[in-house]
């Protein structure tokens, strides 16, 4: 499954359609279909992310890693805790979801 969350970012950073960062993943969930959150975001703003992201009805993903293993995951060289991604089908939202743990909000 993460083969697929993997292809999912990567069509998204090809297409320009994902933001990376807490405050920008913030600024642009009204416009994401998911935001993948990793260990490494600090409690108070995981609870400011999840509680924007339930206003705008967007699912977030708890990724299982450190916002370096994330960074990596987006072949960034550098570390990634929060990213919101614009564009995702329904099917690889909805086979994400099955696999990941993942909280609707």
């Amino acid at each position: 499954m993460v083969k697929l969350l993997e292809k999912v970012i990567k069509d998204a950073i090809e297409d320009d359609k994902c933001s990376f960062g807490t405050k920008e993943a913030i600024s642009t969930i009204k416009n994401s279909k998911l935001v993948v959150l990793s260990h490494s975001v600090s409690e108070e703003i995981l609870e400011k992310i999840r509680e924007v992201a339930k206003n705008a009805k967007v699912p977030t993903l708890n990724y299982n890693g450190s916002s370096v293993e994330l960074g990596r995951l987006c072949g960034a060289q550098f570390r990634i805790s929060a990213l919101s991604l614009k564009t995702l089908s329904d099917t690889n939202l909805k086979a994400i979801t099955k696999e990941l743990e993942i909280e609707k909000k």
